[in-house]
């Protein structure tokens, strides 16, 4: 998306659910069981009173039997559950601190590998004899790689360990540990290994080190780039059921980057899946893990990777037996940092994260002291920001951050600005030894203390806006500030508890938009009522009675028997200006006007051909499959956004696109080509691909830029389309048409980057679902208005990164036609948990659009 809030490139998805981190089970033992059967009495014959009846004494013994044997099974099956064992195996890494590397350590079968390798498996078997909730159940050790660093060895050691240990062990592995081996009769010096620590890990990985069928070992050469790929990439699936691992290495003193060019594995849904994951170590040990991969993504996604030493290793585990290519990568070795941030002296300047808009690598620390003139103050301005790490509570900063004033940020955040009372700042960065992003794209200024926003009001953060932005019930500065301490105005604005001001008709519209919900109480209905859109309540069964009992045509606006109702902002006005009380009437091959107006103008949203229906995420189209997809280029940058065709003359697009910035005159419709019909951009001259300039463009007056509300524009062709079967419109719906929440929505795009990448060459398809407008207020606090609609999975993996803003999303109706719901606008993140997509709701802007264009 081209969009300060959108996300350009940048990590992919991190949080995929359960780790690979093995978790034991419980082995379930039978306990002892007996069955007893009660015989009926056919004696009636009276005893002594002296004593119990006979069948009395035989069901106490029998009772008394059971209990005993209930409770002897009960025994047995605690004691076997409590000693049941369970492997466990565990991947660490140690150092060995008076040892010097040799080349020959990298050839796993070289004389000097294996007996190193001996004597490391000697130290630890000693280390784990020492303590005794390992030493009893130690099965075996390997040594599967040496580096550099004096020597550093990667291992696992396999446990069988009774089930109420397993904790404990975890426990005492991931202690780091010193162990020393004497000097034998013909040594000189002792045997010391440092930083001895380990962690539970997938035990399929350990099969790798007993099957070499698929483990590669590449060293980088120079500057060289380094090709590798899942066995039969591109032209066969990898293989089903496998476990793969490219140990990557590069030269003392460098680091290496790694990038996948094309990646399409199983995609993530469940528990059981094909994963790929990359460590900053040659063992596979979760809290080293850099990233983990699966799905689909399009080639102009971020995946970029550095490691913080020479080494990498990228694991493949595949439990599925679905048929993907797999993925290509490169890598190549670079000299690492000798130090990491810098000192300015001057009045502006920019800075970034360590190697963006590639991921950072992990473990670094980097200082950057900023000073500008003695007279004037610094502020720093994000403009990007993703320090993102999986598992890390909202509003923590305990992992990778920026730190400013003692004051951490991380996360994903839209751009902000921090500022200083002072003409000095200091920014620190700090990441750990886990999960990488893209870290941050920062520019410095300095400003006068007493007027730091000339004419202007200024934000908390430090940021400019116009004064009449100030206490206009909309949120314009990061921190609210614009809307805090403000005198609502009655007339026209609701004040909330929490005394933010927000306009009236916001008030009981199903939204929290005060934040505090003091907006919405007292608006809901008892049971067995129904709520009118203006928010009054009337019993059901003046539902869909064929009279206007709500006063604004709510209650009979839905309804399965079509009737003509009075007109309202729920019905559907037919060009006879009668109304109808069917929801989305308009081009579903039934006429329900008596004018038959909306059964008109209906060549639109259909393919002329036979498609078959797939539900994927960021697959490649096939051509023609989404003929009102259009690409624009911008003079000399190449794809910049999309936009969709309407008619023959006009296209729908996002206001954001045609914004002015970095000199380049974004809004001059002569800087533009538009491409119709096009499916690869590497292969504009394609037959079908129809090539026109812009004659017009005219975004919506009253877009911000900021929060991106009236996030539309349409742009006229110089010259009209020519219909084809791959060029053809899109339907626009009423401005009554409902999108219900949970509807499954296609979007579509060739992706876009940051910072000088390249789009998909192939248009990218993928279905994603409306999400409830409450949910989505509740996850993008103070930043929706009714304007927008959020669209995703809150469970990630899908997004409109994989589209491109100003492009389409698509939406199948009644009799196959496609209606487009939205414009691709902008959000927070890319495919993350709980960070849906925002797009612009094209319902809202249906008079607007018919005003500027005729369509």
């Amino acid at each position: 998306m081209k969009s300060n809030r959108a996300r350009q490139g940048g990590g992919g998805p991190r949080d995929f659910g359960a780790e690979l981190k093995y978790s034991s089970q419980h082995q379930n033992m039978n306990g002892l069981e007996e069955g007893v059967e009660f015989l009926p009495a056919n004696n009636a014959k009276k005893v002594e009173k002296h004593g119990p009846k006979c069948w009395v004494v035989l069901a106490a013994v029998v009772t008394g039997v059971s209990v005993l044997s209930l409770l002897v099974g009960f025994l047995v099956w605690h004691f076997q559950s409590r000693n049941a064992q369970v492997p466990m195996i565990f991947n660490g890494h140690l150092r060995i601190t008076n040892e010097k590397f040799l080349d020959a350590y990298e050839d796993s079968n070289s004389t000097e590998f294996v007996n190193l390798a001996t004597k490391v498996k000697e130290a630890l078997k000693l280390l784990y004899r020492g303590i005794p909730v390992l030493g009893p159940y130690h099965k075996e050790s390997a040594v599967t790689a040496f580096s550099e660093g004096s020597v550093i060895a990667y291992y696992w050691s396999e446990f069988s360990l009774p089930q109420h240990l397993a904790e404990e062990a975890e426990w005492s592995m991931a202690q780091e540990r010193i162990v020393t081996l004497p000097p034998r009769a013909r040594a000189l010096q002792s045997f010391v290994m440092t930083s001895v620590v380990a962690f539970p890990t997938d035990p399929r990985m350990a099969q790798t080190t007993r099957d070499n069928s698929c483990s590669f070992a590449l060293h980088a050469r120079g500057g060289e780039l380094t090709r590798f790929t899942t066995p039969g990439f591109p032209d066969s699936p990898y293989p089903a059921r496998a476990h793969c691992q490219w140990a990557l290495r590069g030269d003392a003193g460098a680091v290496l980057s790694l990038t996948f060019r094309s990646f399409d594995v199983a995609p993530c849904d469940g528990h059981d899946r094909d994963m790929v994951a990359v460590y900053d170590t040659l063992s596979p040990m979760e809290p080293h893990v850099l990233v983990q991969l699966c799905g689909a993504y399009p080639p102009s996604y971020n995946l970029t990777f550095l490691s913080s030493q020479n080494v990498l290793l990228v694991t493949l585990i595949t439990t599925t037996e679905r048929r993907h290519p797999g993925f290509e990568a490169t890598f190549f070795q670079l000299p690492k940092m000798s130090s990491c941030g810098g000192y300015f002296r001057q009045a502006q300047g920019t800075f970034s994260s360590p190697y963006y808009p590639a991921h950072y690598p992990p473990n670094i620390d980097c200082t950057w002291d900023i000073e500008v003139p003695a007279n004037r103050n610094v502020k720093v301005r994000f403009n990007v920001f993703y320090l993102v790490e999986p598992e890390v509570a909202l509003g923590t900063c305990t992992k990778d951050y920026v730190e400013i004033h003692g004051a951490r940020y991380c996360g994903e955040k839209p751009q902000f600005v921090v500022t200083s009372n002072s003409s000095r700042v200091t920014v620190r960065f700090h990441s750990d030894a886990s999960y990488t992003d893209t870290g941050f794209l920062a520019e410095f200024l300095s400003y006068d203390s007493s007027d730091p926003c000339p004419g202007m009001f200024t934000c908390n953060t430090g940021r400019c806006i116009r004064k009449a932005l100030r206490c206009d019930g909309w949120v314009d500065c990061a921190d609210h500030s614009d809307e805090l301490n403000c005198q609502c105005n009655p007339a026209h604005q609701f004040t909330c508890k929490n005394k933010f001001c927000k306009p009236l008709y916001w008030v009981c519209d199903n939204v929290n938009d005060c934040g505090d919900n003091s907006d919405e109480l007292g608006c809901s209905c008892p049971a067995q009522n129904f709520k009118c859109g203006n928010g009054k309540c009337l019993p059901k069964s003046q539902q869909c009675d064929g009279r206007d009992n709500c006063g604004d045509g709510s209650d009979e606006a839905t309804c399965d028997r079509v009737s003509t109702v009075t007109c309202t902002k729920h019905t559907y006005r037919c060009h006879s200006g009668l109304c109808v009380n069917k929801a989305n009437p308009e081009c579903d091959g039934q006429q329900d006007c008596a004018d038959g107006s909306d059964e008109k103008d209906c060549d639109c949203g259909l393919r002329l051909f036979s498609k078959r229906s797939r539900v994927v995420g960021g697959e490649d189209a096939d051509v023609g499959e989404w003929p009102w997809q259009v690409s624009l280029h911008a003079q000399g940058q190449g794809h910049v956004c999309g936009a969709s065709l309407i008619s023959p003359s006009w296209l729908v697009s996002a206001a954001h696109c045609y914004v002015d910035d970095r000199g380049f005159k974004y809004s001059d419709p002569t800087l533009w080509t538009a491409y119709l019909g096009l499916l690869d951009q590497s292969d504009r001259s394609a037959q079908g691909v129809q090539e026109h300039r812009l004659k017009r463009i005219i975004p919506h007056a009253f877009f911000n830029d900021f929060t991106y509300d009236y996030d539309i524009a349409v742009l006229e062709l110089e010259r009209p389309a020519e219909y084809s079967n791959v060029v053809r419109p899109v339907c626009l719906p009423d401005a009554t048409h409902v999108f219900p929440a949970g509807k499954a929505i296609w979007v579509t795009g060739w992706g876009h980057t940051q910072e000088g990448g390249t789009g998909a060459l192939i248009l990218q398809k993928g279905e994603i679902r409306v999400i409830n407008q409450t949910t989505c207020e509740s996850l993008l606090p103070q930043q929706l208005t009714s304007r927008m609609m959020c669209v995703g999975y809150l469970s990630g993996g899908v997004d409109a990164c994989q589209g491109d803003s100003g492009g389409p999303l698509s939406s199948v109706e009644a009799d196959g036609r496609i209606f487009q719901a939205g414009v691709v606008s902008w959000g927070e993140g890319c495919a993350r948990r709980d960070k849906p997509g925002v797009y612009t709701k094209l319902s809202e802007f249906r008079d607007w659009i018919k005003e500027k264009t005729g369509v």
